[in-house]
């Protein structure tokens, strides 16, 4: 017979004190952890609110470092990260702010050399068709449309 373990509210505290520390977490995330404990509601309110109030749990300091990983190291453009943080739950303002941490330079720079990548490794010969595989590349990575067609338009000439 396999016995669950009950919890006490402080044990599952520390637990998500532990869980916020290693890695930032946004409120969904928290959340969905807490649920697995199986708590009463105003216990689950109880630690979210300890949380907060000692800033393992800050929203923006999340969406900010959310931002600038996900660029840096998955390069990712700012309409995959908005949908990403949205989908999490952030707030337009946060999602805001943590656009402001990718350097303009660094952003059209990285697109131009994912661009050029991506052109010199597609083996089509019908230049449109490779034009729509580096576009579809650069679109699902979540750069701007706009900057997509600049890019490839000086590439391409």
């Amino acid at each position: 017979m396999n016995k669950r373990s009950v919890l006490t509210v402080e044990e599952v505290k520390r637990k998500l004190e532990r869980f916020c520390v290693y890695q930032d977490r946004c409120h969904k995330e928290v959340e969905e952890k807490l649920k697995s404990f199986h708590l009463i509601p105003e216990a689950r309110a109880l630690i979210l609110l300890h949380l907060l109030e000692h800033n393992f749990l800050n929203e923006e300091r999340f969406s900010k470092s959310f931002a600038r990983g996900k660029f840096r190291i998955k390069n990712w453009g700012k309409v995959r990260i908005t949908r990403e943080l949205k989908y999490r739950d952030i707030s337009d303002y946060n999602i805001k702010h943590a656009l402001l941490e990718i350097d303009e330079g660094d952003y059209l720079s990285t697109l131009n050399t994912l661009a050029e990548k991506k052109y010199n490794t597609i083996q089509e010969t019908n230049l449109f068709k490779k034009r729509k595989k580096v576009f579809d590349y650069l679109n699902y990575r979540g750069y701007e449309i706009s900057l997509i067609n600049e890019v490839l338009n000086e590439i391409m000439n």
